[in-house]
């Protein structure tokens, strides 16, 4: 498939993405892409974030395909029940572990814990062995329950901007790959 035959859902995560960041790139750069955006991105609240997520999908008029970071990701997984229309693919970036009792802030545990099942789209989960927000193992183990193809991205953050991760063109070439392994759609 290709990125201009899909419509491309942005889903950042805890206080959204800034200008810098590889996702707010992505979306300037590729035509049929849109943020989907969260009315209060500090104070995250599963329900709303759920919500935006599922109508954003519901919405939808192309095959859609997700790009998820961090709590992006949790949101995204958790509206799978509420998804109207199938989903052709998710890039899953930097999951945090939602379960982890010491992650902070507190209210992203509201996330947790993440469904165990097979996700019902294929999915890649990209994670780096160093994240403030996830141990390796926790998300190389949620990557292998939803059926996701795992990309260690070695010690490299939370791939964000603040981890120097503002352009990230192998980030870039990675998705364009997983794009050009999804069933094109149907004319």
């Amino acid at each position: 498939m290709r990125a201009a035959e899909a419509d491309i859902l942005i889903i950042p995560g805890y206080k959204g993405s800034s200008e810098d960041h590889w996702q707010s790139r992505w979306e300037r750069k590729l035509s049929t892409a849109r943020r989907v955006d969260q009315v209060e991105w500090s104070k995250p609240v599963v329900e709303d974030w759920t919500r935006s997520v599922a109508s954003a999908v519901n919405a939808a008029t192309r095959p859609v395909v997700l790009i998820a970071h961090s709590l992006g990701v949790a949101a995204a997984v958790q509206a799978v029940p509420k998804f109207e229309r199938p989903v052709a693919g998710a890039f899953f970036v930097a999951p945090p572990d939602v379960a982890d009792e010491a992650i902070r802030p507190k209210h992203l545990r509201t996330f947790g814990p993440y469904p165990r099942d097979p996700l019902p789209f294929p999915s890649l989960v990209v994670a780096s062995r160093n994240d403030m927000f996830s141990s390796f193992e926790a998300v190389e183990d949620i990557a292998g329950a939803w059926g996701s193809l795992f990309i260690d991205a070695g010690e490299i953050g939370h791939i964000n901007a603040e981890s120097g991760h503002g352009p990230w063109p192998e980030g870039l070439l990675t998705f364009g790959r997983f794009m050009s392994r999804l069933p094109r759609p149907a004319s």
